[in-house]
């Protein structure tokens, strides 16, 4: 994992944390619906993107092998 990806993980780690201590105070249907609308999606979004990124450079260092 590059740095970027590590910082984006470890962020959204820090965030979803943030959001635990959140949710122990604040527990009607609208933070279920944040929850649900938001960080549910944020956090699939970023696991799709580390993925994404990591076939990207493998993508990026083989166009680098190939034109050396």
């Amino acid at each position: 994992m590059t740095g970027a990806q590590n910082r984006l993980v470890i962020l959204t780690r820090e965030l979803l944390a943030a959001w635990g201590e959140t949710r122990q105070d604040w527990r009607d249907e609208k933070a279920v619906e944040f929850e649900k609308r938001f960080l549910d999606e944020l956090n699939t979004s970023v696991n799709a993107a580390v993925t994404n990124i990591d076939s990207l450079e493998r993508i990026l260092k083989q166009i680098h092998t190939d034109c050396d």
